[in-house]
């Protein structure tokens, strides 16, 4: 099905950023020629063999170039404490909206700008980094992406800058007036020695169906350090389709963690690239569906050269019908000696009805190697359970509590200040809006 997305270019193309960037327009082409050679991806292709698109292939969703009349908001949902400094981004069906967006003072070598903004000022810096990382799957809803961008935030550090305020960015969909389909592009690139804390928060606003297909390319040079998180709370009938491709230099760490809470259906796929000796990563996440909605959690972590480490946990709690999906491989390279890689996927069915297809693997070249995988599927523990309920807790809250306690573990493990407050009301929020189904 590739059809509507072609009318959408149409749409677009006059109002796609940086048409007289040649090489721009020639990146657009490649990726409108390699989406329209494969179309959206099917469960024929093994990457997404347990996530079936046809949902999306029965909405009727437009592309605008320029925003359509919507919801008047003066005000954006924030993750952090008010009293937080922070830089805020904020973007509404994916037009960037400046009257809602605040940004301090940056140090010097610091720049945050939006992807327009940025092919305006310095195109040849944009042009040496747009693109330039490698995937290791075929990568249809890229293709998509790269010919479709429009807008999205570049946030560029230089060598030895530390960001000392965390940088917000705020995804908004469902205010116009009709199904909306979006292709936001991020740019990340962390020189040397820099440090920054980067935020997404994904939300909605009205009632309209919406299509969010996003890619973010993250670069982090030797000695840096990015932490990067993100709450997924899409209204139910959006699809979230999102694509994670980052780089890991020498003796550099990339944080990532993110939470799904929400759409009808979503996919978060993270690829990341150990290329400097020293590089860590630490790849994880945390879900709760319930009803008909779809989660799908796929990582991709290459070990290329010797002495990295990378730890990977994804706990899932999964009511009703709902489905969830985790994929993830640790590839370790004939030379990467001395890797240690760890990955845990474990998750709680509180349905008899709710499903989880879990596929960890292992694919090593290298002989001196700590590696480890696992997946476990259950209900809480009963023992538990009537523990707490022996002491007078009623059911639900004995229930809220187990699950609360089993997903907080991975939420301590976040160091942006301020922020594991936000993710716990999350939790407590979707565990108060289930408890009549117990």
């Amino acid at each position: 099905m590739t059809e509507p997305f072609n009318e959408h270019f149409g749409a677009l193309r006059d109002h796609l950023p940086g048409q007289n960037l040649s090489w721009l327009t020639a990146l657009r082409q490649r990726g409108l020629d390699r989406f329209a050679k494969n179309g959206l991806p099917t469960t024929g292709m093994e990457a997404w063999k347990y996530t079936s698109l046809r949902p999306i292939e029965k909405v009727d969703f437009a592309a605008e170039g320029v925003p359509r009349a919507c919801i008047s908001i003066d005000r954006a949902p924030s993750l952090l404490p008010e009293a937080t400094e922070s830089h805020r981004l904020v973007f509404v069906d994916g037009h960037f909206r400046s009257d809602l967006s605040r940004l301090g003072e940056l140090p010097e070598g610091a720049r945050i700008a939006t992807l327009g903004e940025q092919m305006v000022d310095d195109p040849d810096w944009l042009h040496g980094h747009l693109d330039h990382l490698e995937a290791p799957l075929v990568q249809p809803m890229l293709a998509l992406n790269t010919a479709m961008m429009m807008n999205g935030f570049v946030l560029r550090l230089a060598r030895g800058t530390v960001l000392p305020h965390p940088i917000e960015v705020i995804h908004l969909g469902g205010a116009g007036d009709a199904p909306l389909a979006y292709h936001p592009r991020n740019l990340v690139v962390l020189e040397e020695g820099s440090q920054a804390t980067l935020i997404e928060h994904c939300s909605h606003l009205g009632e309209q169906p919406y299509l969010s297909n996003s890619m973010t390319e993250i670069s982090v040079a030797d000695g840096a350090t990015l932490r990067h998180y993100k709450l997924q709370a899409d209204a139910l009938n959006a699809f979230h389709l999102a694509t994670v491709k980052a780089e890991v230099g020498r003796d550099a760490t990339y944080d990532s963690f993110c939470m799904t809470t929400g759409a009808r259906l979503s996919r978060n796929e993270v690829s990341v690239r150990l290329s400097g000796q020293g590089a860590d990563c630490h790849l994880n996440g945390a879900y709760l569906v319930r009803g008909e909605q779809h989660c799908d959690n796929t990582t991709v972590v290459d070990h290329l050269v010797p002495n990295t480490t990378c730890r990977e946990v994804f706990k899932g709690v999964v009511d009703d019908k709902a489905r969830a999906v985790f994929q993830g491989k640790l590839k370790v390279h004939r030379d990467a000696q001395h890797t240690n890689g760890h990955q845990l996927s474990k998750v709680l069915l509180l349905s008899d009805r709710a499903e989880i297809n879990a596929k960890p693997e292992l694919e090593i070249y290298a002989d001196d190697v700590v590696c480890s995988h696992g997946a476990t599927a259950g209900d809480l523990d009963h023992d538990a359970l009537f523990y707490l309920r022996a002491r007078g807790i009623p059911e639900a809250a004995a229930r809220s509590m187990l699950i609360e306690a089993f997903l907080g573990e991975s939420v301590d493990q976040i160091a942006a200040e301020g922020l594991c407050p936000a993710l716990m009301a999350s939790i407590g929020h979707w565990l108060a809006g289930s408890r009549g189904d117990y």
